[in-house]
C-alpha cells in the first residue's frame, strides 16, 4: 500500500470496552479517541491492569469494542465480518507480543515468512522476504533454527520480523523490547526509525519502559479507561 507521511493510518473515536463480572459491569476503556499517522510512533504507557492490552486488541480487531468504532488505513473494522477482518489484519496490520507466539515445529525463517504464505505468496519468495528482515534484526544466522533453539530475545526478534514481514500500515507492539538486551533493543528502535521514515508506516507501543516511550513521536497515558497526551518529562509508569 502506497502510504504518505500525515496520512491517517488509524482512528479510533469513542472507544469503549465494558466486560460482565457477575452481577457487575466493567468499564476497562472508557471513550477513547485516538489518530495516529503514517510514519508516526505513538507508546502508550500505564500501570498494570490499566487496559493496555485491551485497547491493543481492540486496535487490531482481535477483539470487538462495546461502543465506538476502530478505523486503520480509512477502512472501519466494524464493516468487516470475521473472514474480512482475518485478510484485513494480513494485509494492514503487524503484531509484536508480549511472548512471541512462534509456531514450535517451523524455523525462524519460516514462521517469519508465515503471513505472506498465508496471503498466497509462494514459499520460497515469502521466505526471501522474511530472510531480509531477519537480517535487519540480527537474526539471519538463526534463520534454520526451531524457537526451542533460540533465546527468548532470538524469538522476540523473529516475532519482530514476522510482524512486518507483510509492510503493514500499522504495527501494534506490546512490550517489544522487554526481552532484549540494551545493544539489540537500540537496533530494533533504528529499524522502527528507519520503516517511519522510509515506508511511512505507522506504530502503537504499549510499554513500561520510560526509555523506550521517550523515543516515540508522543506519549499518551492509559488512566482509569482515558487516554492522555504526556509531555516528555513524564513517561514513567
Amino acid at each position: 500500500m502506497q502510504r504518505t507521511a500525515g496520512q491517517t493510518m488509524l482512528y479510533c473515536h469513542d472507544l469503549t470496552r465494558v466486560y460482565r463480572e457477575g452481577p457487575q459491569d466493567i468499564t476497562v476503556l472508557d471513550g477513547l479517541t485516538l489518530t495516529v499517522n503514517a510514519g508516526e510512533r505513538v507508546a502508550i504507557v500505564g500501570s498494570s491492569g490499566s487496559g493496555k492490552t485491551t485497547l491493543l486488541n481492540l486496535l487490531g480487531g482481535l477483539d470487538r469494542p462495546s461502543r465506538g468504532e476502530v478505523r486503520i488505513a480509512g477502512e472501519s473494522l466494524l464493516n468487516l465480518g470475521e473472514a474480512a477482518l482475518g485478510r484485513f489484519r494480513n494485509r494492514h496490520i503487524g503484531f509484536v507480543y508480549q511472548f512471541h507466539h512462534l509456531l514450535a515445529e517451523f524455523t525462524a525463517v519460516e514462521n517469519a515468512a508465515l503471513p505472506l504464505i498465508v496471503r498466497g505468496q509462494r514459499k520460497k519468495v515469502a521466505e526471501a522476504s522474511a530472510m531480509k528482515l531477519l537480517e535487519k534484526v540480527g537474526m539471519a544466522s538463526r534463520a534454520d533454527h526451531k524457537p526451542g533453539e533460540l533465546s527468548g530475545g532470538e524469538r522476540q526478534r523473529v516475532a519482530i520480523a514476522r510482524a512486518l514481514v507483510t509492510d503493514p500500515s500499522l504495527v501494534l507492539m506490546d512490550e517489544p523490547t522487554g526481552n532484549l538486551d540494551q545493544h539489540t533493543a537500540a537496533g530494533i528502535l533504528a529499524l522502527m526509525d528507519e520503516l517511519a521514515r522510509t515506508a511511512a508506516c505507522a506504530f502503537v507501543i504499549v510499554t513500561h519502559d520510560p526509555a523506550l516511550a521517550a523515543h516515540q513521536d508522543r506519549v499518551m497515558r492509559l488512566d482509569e479507561g482515558k487516554l492522555s497526551e504526556q509531555p516528555r518529562a513524564s513517561t514513567a509508569s
